[in-house]
């Protein structure tokens, strides 16, 4: 807590007493030629304005009113000429800096008449005094925007550089696992075609094609197992039992879940069933899941609808919602959230097809196609056409 209130650095004092010494030193002069003395308390206050620019950062246009209000008040008590000091300009550049363009619009035109007030409370001639004044604005203001559109600029080009940095390492490392991969697979394969030829006429081949396909699937899996190291390298450890991956068989159990948070959820299965891959089964599981969560989370207790169809070389999932109770159509961010990105990209993964929308009839509707080879020798329930639970 201390920390946070410490909001200023070494360099903000710098500035600061930087600010103070210059403006005491102009007034110190002006003093001089018109023969009347600054005084103390007229000083004190205007190492009061520098100080205030310590809270620049954080609150630049109430700095800015700050430094403006005891400036006009040292120009008001005394008899010294008003003059536009170096602390109402790093005020007004941190405005500029760090303002919307409203704001830092209404900052310029309301700090030359305010630095320009003079003794009594009148404004200076308008002539060399309030145009030096307005000049000196401009300056500042243009250059506090252009800076700021420079470290804009800055930042988007170190995020750009970031995330060039962080594909390349990603397509380096699936090169590098794609060639462990393909050559210890291709060398598995050979071996273990060489021991099935050999096998009956020549066990003693056979048995050393066996010894070096386990040593290459041993190695390969060392070498998988080092480069996820390091993808891993930072995660907090895992002390849990990793559970199977779940799959399009735990439907039941996600739908089930939904029902128990209080939305009427239906699971329908069309199609005769059979035993996808691990990846797309985790596909089906994790695009159902999260299009479950986000309808709770945008059409509260709505009904909902999933339906799962296995196709002779697809199989396709849609979950459907009905909306809002006070029919308010729900309307995905633009470019969609996580959840849609997250969706996508495993979909992608697989050369499947997603789509997510907003239904005309209320509700959202999201719908996925994942490509499966078919495989009717592994086919189960051949009889169940349609499923409800």
């Amino acid at each position: 807590m201390r920390a946070e209130r410490l909001t200023w650095t070494r360099n903000d004092a710098l500035v600061a007493v930087g600010a103070a010494a210059v403006d005491l030193t102009g007034f110190a002069f002006d003093t001089q030629f018109e023969g009347a003395p600054l005084g103390v308390p007229a000083a004190f206050l205007v190492v009061a304005a520098a100080l205030a620019l310590l809270a620049r950062r954080r609150h630049p246009v109430v700095t800015l009113a700050v430094v403006l209000v005891l400036g006009a008040v040292v120009n008001v008590a005394t008899s010294v000429g008003p003059h536009f000091g170096l602390t109402p300009a790093v005020a007004l550049y941190s405005v500029a800096v760090a303002s919307r363009i409203p704001v830092v619009v209404c900052a310029a035109l309301v700090t030359p008449p305010l630095a320009g007030l003079g003794q009594g409370g009148r404004l200076l001639d308008p002539g060399a005094g309030l145009l030096a004044n307005t000049a000196a604005t401009l300056l500042v203001t243009t250059t506090g925007l252009v800076a700021r559109r420079w470290q804009a600029e800055a930042e988007a080009r170190r995020a750009l550089l970031a995330e060039r940095a962080v594909a390349d390492e990603r397509r380096r490392i699936a090169r590098e696992l794609h060639d462990i991969v393909a050559h210890h697979i291709t060398t598995m394969q050979l071996m273990a075609g060489g021991a099935r030829a050999n096998l009956a006429h020549d066990p003693e081949t056979a048995r050393e094609a066996l010894v070096t396909l386990e040593e290459s699937g041993r190695m390969a899996l060392g070498e998988m197992r080092q480069l996820l190291d390091v993808l891993r390298a930072g995660e907090e450890p895992e002390t849990a039992v990793p559970a199977p991956q779940p799959g399009a068989a735990d439907l039941e159990r996600i739908v089930a879940e939904s029902r128990a948070t209080g939305s009427d959820t239906e699971l329908v299965v069309s199609g005769p069933a059979r035993p996808l891959p691990p990846t797309v089964g985790l596909t089906v599981f994790r695009v159902v899941q999260e299009a479950l969560t986000n309808a709770r989370k945008h059409a509260g207790n709505a009904p909902a609808r999933v339906r799962l169809t296995y196709g002779a070389d697809e199989v396709a999932v849609e979950v459907c919602d009905e909306g809002p109770a006070d029919g308010a159509a729900r309307r995905p961010h633009r470019g969609g959230g996580y959840g849609l990105i997250g969706m996508r990209e495993r979909v992608a993964l697989h050369g499947g097809t997603l789509e997510a929308a907003p239904r005309e009839e209320g509700g959202f509707r999201v719908a996925v196609r994942l490509p499966v080879p078919s495989a009717p020798e592994e086919t189960i329930h051949p009889q169940r056409e349609e499923l409800r639970r």
